[in-house]
């Protein structure tokens, strides 16, 4: 009976707390609520759904972190900072809000520790896979809003890096002196960004013309108040656009029921300049963009330094830039930085290494 009454005590009673237990609980009770914190501080950069969807998310790291102070009871102890890194998110976020943090926070959200953590409940970690979730649909619309203008900016910069790199590299491979790379360099720099900056501008005009070419005509809309409300065209317009007949000939009859109110006519429609910007704000950015990054391998002219001792500073500079480039395209995009990094790196590199090569050759050959 004694027996019987200690087993079935030893089976009802919560297991004692391991030192080590404790510690991991402490961890874990700072490390939520330093998202909570993060959260809080990335709402406080939005406004509208975005601003409620990212206070949800804070209020549920504080479900989480009362699921560690009720572990901890008494043991809680002195209130802990979080992990260098989520403090880090937090200081970012309360200062920049941008879709790069997101991007940093949704890639934590994906580390979280609960599916291995038997003290956590199996809600925990569905609530962590769902804020992962949640934080790249909010990262997506930050993606979506400036893709086009980050893509040139990178991709500009990156040839700038790239290209003149290339060129440093495959004159001083054939034994030119540092004032001939030099004026090579500038040479490459400025033919590079006008290239960059012309076609720019010739492809964002010929886009706009294109579209404007597609565009409903403007005075199309003067001839409604004339057709015939049972048999028009109207609908037709609808349809070669792409409804259906029934709805097109819904909508055709809506329109000229509610006309001049209805504001849908088949005139009216977004101005290409504010879908595709104007031609010579792409020209700048990208002659901005080419010359910035075509810059990097000419710095190390200015110390003076040996030819060779100058080409190498030039590869490390350079190098060091791909890997920055990398990175910040691996955030954004929510892949691996390093790994993008390091994919930029050996491709930039790769090519210049193959016009040193290249130049050495031909230098060979014409000495």
């Amino acid at each position: 009976m004694g027996r019987r009454g200690l087993g079935l005590a030893a089976v009802t009673e919560p297991a004692v707390p391991t030192p080590r237990s404790l510690r991991r609980w402490r961890r874990r009770l700072a490390d939520e609520r330093e998202e909570a914190r993060i959260y809080r501080a990335l709402a406080g950069k939005r406004a509208g759904e975005e601003r409620a969807i990212l206070l949800e998310l804070a209020e549920a790291e504080n479900r989480h972190a009362a699921h560690w102070l009720a572990l901890l009871g008494d043991e809680a102890g002195p209130r802990r900072r979080g992990q260098l890194r989520a403090r880090l998110l937090a200081w970012l976020a309360g200062r920049f809000g941008s879709v790069f943090v997101l991007a940093l926070v949704q890639r934590a959200e994906s580390r979280s520790p609960y599916g291995a953590d038997s003290d956590a409940t199996p809600t925990m970690a569905a609530d962590e896979q769902v804020h992962e979730e949640v934080v790249r649909a909010l990262a997506a619309r930050g993606r979506s809003r400036i893709s086009g203008s980050f893509r040139a900016a990178v991709f500009g910069a990156n040839d700038g890096l790239v290209s003149n790199l290339s060129l440093v590299l495959g004159v001083g491979g054939g034994g030119v002196g540092a004032r001939e790379i030099l004026l090579s360099g500038i040479a490459g720099l400025l033919a590079g960004a006008l290239s960059m900056g012309a076609g720019e501008y010739v492809s964002v005009r010929s886009q706009g013309e294109l579209l404007a070419s597609s565009a409903p005509a403007a005075n199309t809309r003067h001839a409604l108040p004339h057709l015939d409300v049972d048999a028009n065209e109207l609908a037709l317009v609808y349809r070669a656009r792409g409804m259906a007949a029934d709805e097109a000939q819904r909508h055709a009859a809506a329109l000229l029921a509610n006309y001049p109110a209805a504001e849908d006519e088949p005139g009216a429609g977004p101005d290409e300049h504010e879908v595709i910007g104007t031609g010579l704000g792409a020209a700048l950015s990208s002659f901005a963009c080419f010359a910035s990054g075509a810059a990097v391998p000419l710095v190390p002219f200015l110390f003076g330094l040996t030819t060779f001792g100058t080409l190498v500073l030039a590869t490390v500079l350079v190098a060091a830039a791909l890997l920055v480039t990398g990175a910040v395209v691996g955030l954004l995009s929510g892949g691996p930085p390093l790994r993008r990094g390091l994919r930029q790196l050996a491709i930039g590199l790769g090519a210049a290494l193959v016009t040193y090569l290249l130049g050495l050759l031909f230098g060979t050959a014409l000495h």
